[in-house]
């Protein structure tokens, strides 16, 4: 760089500016993130700090007694039908999401792969019945499962069965099958978008070494796709552990899980607490199952390099 007398600048005073800039784009960076950042810490961390706050606490018939003490933990690590209640749910998120997954991959390789020019078109198919309202799913859900459902009415009408069965309806099984449903396109869209990712040329390079196509399926594009796949899980295991409306619902007795006595303790009860007590230990515990998939996942990925 070179003056208009025709010197040359010093270093210095190039690295001073150099530095200055720096500094600007990194004060306009913060700037720019703080509302972000604020709105996160306010809507987020907040409420789960004033939760964890208040399960340390005890229940004085209207009052809080802000008294530290562990009795919530206890309860809540000890009694029976929590510790039930938390086991359930926590089998039925499992299975949730394995069976989404399980559901999910074939159509979002089928798109990927077979979808052609019509990729999108197949992905809006795929979202339009989740712009109904949730609701309004589950009792569409309510309604096939029922006694006089459309299940029941088409197993007479075939011969298959003489009466309706109530097996299909408020038990663990319809809390399955209607969480599968509601969540199939939140597992399919992240699959989908790991599976357009994978070169094609070593699906070529594997064809041409003489792999077929179950064994190129195995070796290329399935473990080039589990990142997707641990997404999809995580997705669709986290939200359906704390989730009361469907159980509410189509789940009957059997099919209460522990959000719904959370629910209960947050509203009739009155015994806020103890239900913050079980929501940060739901919490934990999913966290750690959370991290305990992803931790298999990816062991299975390096074994299957």
């Amino acid at each position: 760089m070179t003056t208009a007398a025709g010197g040359s600048v010093p270093y210095r005073a190039r690295r001073g500016t150099t530095g200055t800039v720096l500094q600007s784009e990194t004060a306009r960076a913060y700037a720019l993130i703080s509302p972000t950042l604020l709105y996160a810490l306010v809507l987020l961390v907040v409420p789960i700090l004033v939760v964890i706050a208040h399960s340390f606490w005890t229940q004085d018939y209207l009052t809080i007694d802000r008294t530290f003490t562990l009795e919530n933990y206890r309860v809540a690590l000890t009694e029976p039908i929590y510790r039930d209640l938390l086991m359930r749910s926590l089998v039925i998120s499992l299975l949730v999401s394995l069976f989404t997954v399980v559901l999910a991959y074939p159509i979002a390789y089928f798109i990927s792969f077979h979808g052609g020019r019509h990729k999108n078109l197949w992905l809006f198919l795929i979202t339009v019945p989740f712009w109904s309202s949730y609701l309004l799913r589950v009792m569409s859900w309510k309604v096939i499962l029922g006694y006089n459902g459309v299940l029941n009415s088409g197993l007479m009408a075939v011969g298959i069965i003489d009466e309706p069965s109530t097996a299909f309806l408020y038990n663990s099984t319809a809390v399955v099958i209607t969480l599968t449903h509601a969540w199939a396109a939140f597992a399919i869209l992240p699959i989908y978008v790991s599976l357009e990712k994978v070169d094609r040329t070593l699906i070529e390079a594997a064809t041409d070494l003489g792999d077929g196509p179950i064994r190129r399926f195995l070796r290329v594009t399935l473990p080039l796709s589990i990142p997707g796949v641990i997404s999809a899980l995580l997705i669709v295991m986290i939200p359906t552990v704390g989730d009361f409306v469907t159980p509410r619902l189509v789940g009957g007795k059997d099919g209460v899980m522990i959000a719904n006595a959370i629910q209960a303790q947050f509203g009739k009860a009155s015994n806020w607490p103890l239900g913050a007590a079980l929501s940060v230990t739901t919490m934990a515990v999913v966290t750690a199952m959370a991290a305990a998939s992803v931790l298999v996942l990816r062991l299975l990925m390096r074994l299957g390099r």
